[in-house]
């Protein structure tokens, strides 16, 4: 059991002790640490909990509570204080904290990792940029996003498939072809064709270009894109376990967008008018419904993602996560609403929504249009902040706030850019281990270390390394990969003061350098954890 699972569960048979048969309170006691310095370790709320049932004053409550936890704990307890109107702070002894530090030590490479009580099979579908032009900075944000989302799900116990829809079908590809032909004919681009040099890169690479049809064109300059995009998720550290496309949902007999409108028409949520065919999705909160078929007989984008969502359930998920971009707020109704029609429970879809990226530079945001051109690609970040900088700026901030990306602050190799300041933390630790006697450091990681007194930066350092498995389990939860990138720096500041206040290798004292290395070594391994699920790496030099 994790040593603050300990901790809480002697807090809750302390109280248990006290009802002395009465009900238990309605709500969970907490135990948080407090906010201020002075106010103990952790703190619980329990006897202001208690304190109806008992018919007593909370903090009398409190005191009664500090006595019975300190006889289940002994010596792991230094002592208790009463707070404010019935708070009871727990200043923990330094046997507790080198017990806690023995815990995280002897977990390994597992601390951290998740044993959920149903685990789930997820796929998280991400990126899914159109065939029709390179990735932009945008889609980098998804990219790393979507990827360190799939690395958590996957350390709390889940098992994940990372899936990328390629929509190599419809107008969208079609505009591709005619403003390649048109690139192709030194002619001027369809005004609502693509605009960008890649277009003329591309003509350049189809022989005959310039005799063959807009649709030819299309399907090939779309499968190159593809080809192009795979490399850039590949350079980035993505690697996706299947690649859907969206012609396949017209595959097939019965096809999967044969087996979705009849699964809608068979629950009574199609209807036809006008010569179309459409979806009642004004049931499920959306505006107006939604056409499935056109009078044309040309299904829509919006039939082949009902068909491509049943098809997710039929290959067995029992969670599905797209991650979409800002323009999709309405989609998520919608598509939760089709969830539903099609006899599943719309709460197994879960669409976050990312915000924009603004790159800047020199003080300036760069505009981005696909459309026409004028953007930053994927490539060029790689090449100008290089893989860790960008996935880790992508990933800092949640994915509900506008990302500001400071081209000047990403590429600074110092104290100021904080991927450096975590990377820096790992990279020095690494060189402790390196100047440090083999031997010794394995011997390190048996030693009891009793009696140790510790001092403050030893204690705070034990403390966040003791926070991350449940800031992985909040992260996962809240799908807010932000948080380890916080968690990660915080823990680099953590190991900066110990290390001012803690000399390692010139520690004289046998049993505190001992516990010392091991620290150094748990502190490696949680910050090379901690960057492992942002996707940046944890270097053993700098």
């Amino acid at each position: 059991m994790h040593p603050i699972d300990e901790l809480r569960a002697a807090v809750e048979a302390a109280a248990g002790d006290l009802r002395n048969g009465n009900a238990a309170p309605k709500a969970r006691a907490s135990l948080e640490r407090p906010k201020k310095a002075g106010f103990g370790d952790y703190s619980t709320n329990a006897a202001m909990l208690l304190a109806p049932a008992l018919g007593a004053p909370p903090r009398e409550i409190a005191e009664r509570l500090g006595a019975k936890l300190t006889a289940r704990l002994g010596e792991a307890v230094d002592h208790v204080e009463v707070a404010g109107p019935g708070f009871l702070n727990v200043f923990l002894a330094d046997a507790w904290y080198v017990a806690a530090a023995r815990q995280i030590v002897a977990a390994g490479d597992e601390w951290g990792r998740g044993t959920p009580e149903h685990p789930e099979k997820v796929i998280v579908e991400f990126v899914s940029a159109n065939p029709t032009g390179p990735l932009t900075a945008a889609s980098g944000r998804h990219a790393a996003y979507g990827d360190a989302l799939a690395r958590l799900l996957e350390l709390s116990g889940n098992t994940v498939t990372r899936e990328y829809y390629f929509n190599n079908a419809g107008s969208q590809v079609d505009k591709l072809g005619a403003s390649v032909r048109a690139r192709a004919r030194h002619e001027p681009v369809p005004e609502d064709g693509y605009q960008g040099d890649y277009v003329t890169e591309i003509a350049a690479r189809i022989p005959g270009a310039a005799e063959k049809t807009a649709e030819e064109l299309g399907a090939v300059a779309s499968a190159l894109i593809m080809e192009s995009i795979r490399a850039t998720l590949a350079a980035y550290r993505v690697e996706f376990d299947s690649y859907f496309l969206e012609g396949s949902v017209y595959d097939g007999d019965p096809s999967p967008i044969a087996v979705a409108f009849e699964l809608l028409k068979e629950q009574g949520h199609s209807y036809e008018s006008e010569g179309a065919l459409w979806m009642r999705t004004t049931e499920y909160g959306d505006d107006k419904d939604r056409v499935l078929k056109r009078s044309t007989g040309a299904p829509t984008y919006f039939a082949a993602d009902v068909a491509y969502h049943e098809n997710k359930v039929q290959r067995g998920y029992d969670r599905l996560i797209d991650v979409l971009g800002a323009d999709h707020h309405g989609y998520i109704g919608r598509m939760k609403g089709v969830m539903e029609a099609l006899g599943h429970e719309p709460g197994r879809l879960e669409i976050p929504i990312l915000q924009f990226v603004h790159v800047v530079e020199g003080g300036e945001k760069a505009k981005m249009s696909k459309r026409r051109g004028d953007f930053v690609t994927l490539d060029e970040l790689l090449e100008t902040i290089g893989v860790d900088a960008t996935r880790w700026f992508m990933i800092s901030r949640s994915h509900e706030s506008t990302i500001d990306l400071d081209l000047e602050l990403a590429a600074k190799q110092d104290a100021e850019n904080p991927v450096y300041y975590v990377q820096y933390a790992h990279a020095r630790i690494a060189s402790i281990l390196r100047n440090a006697d083999a031997a010794e450091v394995e011997a390190a990681l048996v030693s009891e270390g009793s009696g140790l007194a510790l001092n403050a930066s030893e204690r705070e350092l034990i403390r966040k390394l003791l926070s991350f498995p449940p800031e992985v389990r909040e992260a996962t939860e809240r799908r807010a990969p932000h948080r380890i990138a916080g968690y990660a720096l915080e823990l680099g500041q953590a190991f900066a003061a110990f290390y001012r206040d803690s000399p390692v290798l010139k520690e004289q004292d046998a049993e505190l350098r001992a516990f010392r290395l091991a620290l150094c070594v748990a502190s490696q391994k949680t910050l090379a954890a901690a960057l492992g699920l942002l996707g940046v790496s944890a270097p053993e030099a700098m």
